[in-house]
């Protein structure tokens, strides 16, 4: 299983990333939140294992922002904040699991094997078709003129929301709250980075675009 691991302290990190290997796991490991939310946000994992107690963004919070953008990846805290108000707090913010430190190794293998197992949350199947591009919500594929379309998991988020505001201009500060949950402008050329990848694969070789740049304002998918 594909996992990532957040924790700040190295001999612990690699502590930790030593037993999960060992049990077959491939890991990513940061010891930021703020790397936390960038990096589940971009790929696909099986489950996140955060510690609450990292410098700048906080896991608590990085694990808020992902379940607000939608991101429904099983997460594990494992931490030293192991206090009742605790515990409610990290599952409440949306964690599947809390494993205090320190924890027999043992535990936390089958805890996230146990997460691992759960069946995907998923709603009833939707579809949204613009012109001849399809996006299936519920599989998380993309067709146009009936050819997939390979998209990593931020540019299918990215493409769902152009989709469901079809025909309207979505501005940079609607895609950093709505798909990265930023309320802020981190200062990056991000969006800028992500639309340019998405919009090779969507529209390049089928003869029109649909992703149209409105300049001084953001982007439109369709109507126009």
């Amino acid at each position: 299983m594909k996992l990532l691991l957040l924790e700040d302290d190295r001999a612990m990190r690699e502590h930790l990333e030593r037993v999960l290997v060992e049990a077959g796991h491939v890991v990513d490991t940061c010891e930021k939140g703020q790397d936390a939310l960038f990096l589940a946000s971009d790929s696909d994992y099986g489950v996140l294992i955060l510690d609450r107690m990292v410098p700048g963004l906080a896991g608590l919070e990085a694990l808020k922002a992902l379940r607000a953008a939608g991101i429904r990846t099983p997460a594990l805290f494992l931490t030293a904040m192991n206090g009742v108000e605790d515990r409610v707090e990290g599952l409440e913010a949306g964690g599947d699991d809390y494993l205090a430190k320190p924890f027999a190794a043992s535990e936390l293998l089958a805890r996230i094997n146990a997460l691992g197992r759960r069946p995907p949350i998923t709603g009833v199947a939707t579809e949204i078709t613009v012109d001849d591009l399809v996006l299936d919500r519920m599989r998380r594929i993309v067709t146009r003129a009936g050819r997939r379309i390979d998209l990593q998991p931020q540019e299918i988020r990215i493409l769902d929301y152009l989709m469901l505001h079809a025909g309207e201009v979505v501005t940079r500060t609607m895609l950093l709250e709505n798909v990265w949950s930023f309320h802020f402008d981190p200062k990056t050329n991000i969006i800028e980075s992500h639309m340019s990848r998405l919009r090779a694969k969507v529209d390049r070789g089928f003869g029109r675009e649909l992703i149209q740049t409105v300049r001084g304002a953001g982007y439109r998918l369709g109507g126009h």
